[in-house]
């Protein structure tokens, strides 16, 4: 019988197996799966939680959970640098393989900013209270040894990389990010057209 934490490894390498397939580096693949476990046990979820969380507290979610957002935001950051290298030769980079993980953590941090509502639902944690996500995040990106890349990426996807230096694939992944959840956000101020 598998104990805790190698359950939860096996859970999330299944949730996110398409994912991870398409990281070259097997380390970096390892290390973005320690980042996963750490942050799921320091939030004390465990495996059968992982597919509850809702990927936001700021507008009603219609079912998107955490995981699923967070596979949703990493396949479109990949068809966004996809679709420009395709079109054009830009002046820049775009490494592959920090995209991926980027977009794999970008939202790590919420199994620290979310926890179990009393009667039921989620609220804001005390470590969310003191740190939003990208900062938790960034911070077991870190601890986890993660390049510095990958960090700025956690640390730099929402408001807090306003105005910041940001690796190309941090833009990638915050327009990803926001083209998961502004239509959410219009659909419940009714502005979103059908």
């Amino acid at each position: 019988m598998m104990d805790g934490p190698g359950m939860l490894r096996k859970r999330l390498e299944e949730f996110f197996s398409v994912q991870l397939e398409k990281i070259a580096d097997a380390g970096l693949r390892g290390r973005v799966l320690d980042v996963w476990c750490a942050a799921a046990q320091e939030g004390g979820w465990s495996p059968d939680d992982l597919k509850a969380i809702p990927f936001t507290l700021l507008t009603e979610t219609h079912g998107i959970d955490l995981i699923q957002h967070t596979i949703a935001v990493t396949e479109g950051a990949l068809g966004l640098a996809s679709a420009i290298l395709e079109a054009c030769s830009p002046p820049y980079e775009i490494e592959m393989d920090w995209l991926i993980a980027g977009g794999l953590l970008h939202d790590v941090g919420k199994l620290l900013e979310i926890e179990p509502a009393p009667g039921g639902g989620f609220r804001k944690s005390r470590a969310g209270k003191c740190a939003r996500h990208p900062i938790s995040g960034a911070i077991l990106c870190a601890r986890s040894g993660l390049p510095e890349e990958i960090v700025n990426m956690v640390a730099c996807h929402a408001k807090e990389g306003e105005g910041r230096p940001q690796r190309i694939e941090t833009v990638l992944i915050h327009q990803a990010d926001f083209a998961t959840f502004n239509p959410l956000v219009m659909l419940e101020k009714g502005l979103l057209i059908d």
